[in-house]
């Protein structure tokens, strides 16, 4: 190849190199890996600010009726009349059923006549003994003793005469019914069962730890899964003085009133007992909060200058509940809490506030 020809292909090496580094990556300082260069973290914040704050303990207990009865019968009989089916509201003394009553009406009305009859003799026997003088002693203690024996045996047939009826104990509602008209029951068959549930009681364990916070008079919520968005405020007049070997707790009751009757016994409850009351309490979410190797930090926004920059500060963390917690020390009110982002930040981290207070979302 000549000189010219040489010379042009050199020349035309170098355009093709010089294109190559005006096109190609930018420069490592351009590209944020440079001595100067600072990161901007995108973060959400919260004004920090006082408030009330209640610690509670949660129980889980299970819903009973006030009073829950099975009504036996007391004489043996044929039941011949049945007054009341379930679900009837009952008032206490209702007649719920009937036995046959035949012999027992028989035999009120021998030992009514006897006991007449035993009274009258004895009614004279006194008056002849004690104002004329007439009779033994033994005559006149015979005919006395006499009386009081036919008394007491009218006294206990007609007693068992009324228990041929069978009666409410207590107010409630015939939940069951457990005998129809002509089966023959004994004295303890099963009958009817009144449950009683216009007050409920809700029993729970508390586990033992919790034992110095929770005692009778401590106020507490109930609420159901069943019965979303209602909360039953009540108070424990129940706390056990003994611990379960097993289950390590001991046992709370408390009652509610269900006039409605919306709570079913046998409902699984969700406790609540109020454990402490803190005011004017600095409150956090929990998920502000980053561990580090010597305790709890987090992460507030400060203007430092001209710039917005993150500042870590040490935090003790006096008590929680749920997703709350409260802050001992390290915040104060008014701080600009950052609430996402916070983790991988850094203190001096420069931030942008892209939603909470102070930023846009």
């Amino acid at each position: 190849m000549d000189a010219p020809k040489m010379l042009l292909a050199v020349a035309m090496a170098g355009g093709v190199v010089g294109c190559g580094g005006a096109q190609g990556e930018p420069s490592e300082e351009a590209a944020g890996t440079g001595e100067g260069y600072r990161r901007v973290v995108n973060v959400e914040v919260e004004r920090v600010a006082a408030r009330n704050f209640t610690s509670t303990i949660p129980l889980t207990g299970v819903a009973l009726a006030m009073r829950d009865i099975v009504v036996s019968a007391e004489e043996a009989g044929v039941v011949r009349q049945v007054l009341l089916d379930k679900g009837s509201p009952v008032r206490t003394g209702n007649a719920i059923a009937r036995l046959d009553d035949t012999i027992l009406s028989a035999q009120v009305r021998t030992a009514a006549a006897q006991a007449e009859y035993d009274e009258e003799v004895w009614q004279r026997r006194k008056k002849l003994y004690e104002e004329d003088g007439i009779g033994s002693e033994l005559a006149y203690h015979e005919a006395r003793y006499a009386a009081e024996q036919s008394r007491g045996n009218l006294a206990a047939l007609e007693a068992r005469l009324a228990r041929t009826t069978v009666r409410a104990p207590i107010r409630g509602v015939l939940n069951d019914r457990f005998v129809e008209v002509g089966a023959m029951v004994q004295p303890g068959t099963a009958v009817a069962r009144i449950v009683q549930a216009d007050t409920i009681r809700i029993m729970a364990g508390v586990p033992e730890r919790y034992a110095p916070y929770v005692s009778a008079g401590a106020e507490a919520s109930v609420s159901f899964d069943v019965l979303p968005g209602e909360v039953f405020p009540g108070s424990i007049i129940y706390a056990g003085v003994a611990v379960d070997p097993d289950a390590r707790t001991f046992p709370v009751e408390l009652t509610l009133p269900n006039p409605g009757g919306t709570i079913k016994p046998g409902m699984v409850a969700d406790v609540s007992v109020t454990r402490g009351e803190l005011a004017d309490a600095v409150v956090v979410p929990r998920q502000a909060l980053v561990s580090m190797e010597d305790g709890q930090v987090v992460f507030v926004v400060e203007e430092v200058g001209g710039e917005t920059v993150a500042a870590a500060r040490g935090v003790e963390v006096a008590a929680s509940q749920g997703n709350d917690v409260v802050i001992g020390s390290g915040l104060e009110p008014g701080d600009r809490l950052v609430v996402v982002g916070q983790q991988g930040l850094t203190g001096g981290d420069r931030v942008r506030v892209v939603a909470g207070e102070g930023g846009a979302s």
